[in-house]
């Protein structure tokens, strides 16, 4: 059975000319939205996957805005909106070491060097220089902040579903 992983969500369209408004979930958005790549869309408007083929992106504003082949208009894309685009596993690219997937981390449990466990890392924020992983506390306190940098982020073993971090004054 093919394991499938989000890598954008259709969030509306743009303009007339076929054109969606993308919110990525990926780190890789160039490769995963290079022209020519194929997407499969999920969507509870279609039974099964819709198989795309990219033939634009450009970037605008916080999001990535793409064409498919065969979908000229607003009109033959707007039952898109809502959708999660999606590749296969056989479609993920090896990694250099102390790079993941971010449906790698999401997940995993924070503890401190010191060995106290903190809470689970529920999202990732994109921000451009570099990652930050927001941990929901298992205390039900406000949500932690950790930045994905060689100074915090200390140890991740994905297959523990463990991140250790050094705990800088500031983060709590």
């Amino acid at each position: 059975m093919t394991k499938w992983f989000n890598v954008g969500k259709v969030v509306n369209t743009h303009g007339v000319r076929g054109e969606v408004r993308v919110i990525s979930s990926t780190d890789f958005a160039d490769e995963r939205f290079a022209l020519g790549s194929t997407l499969y869309l999920e969507h509870e408007n279609f039974k099964d996957k819709v198989k795309l083929k990219v033939t634009s992106h450009r970037q605008h504003k916080n999001f990535d805005l793409l064409t498919f082949e065969n979908y000229p208009n607003i009109n033959d894309v707007i039952v898109f909106k809502g959708g999660f685009l999606q590749v296969p596993e056989d479609q993920l690219s090896d990694l250099e070491d102390e790079e993941y997937y971010y449906h790698e981390i999401i997940g995993c449990t924070v503890f401190t060097e010191e060995g106290d466990e903190l809470g689970k890392i529920r999202e990732i924020l994109a921000t451009g220089a570099n990652d930050v992983w927001i941990v929901q506390r298992k205390n039900g306190g406000k949500d932690l902040l950790i930045p994905y940098i060689e100074q915090v982020v200390k140890q991740v073993n994905i297959d523990e579903k463990r991140v250790v971090i050094h705990l800088m004054e500031g983060l709590e």
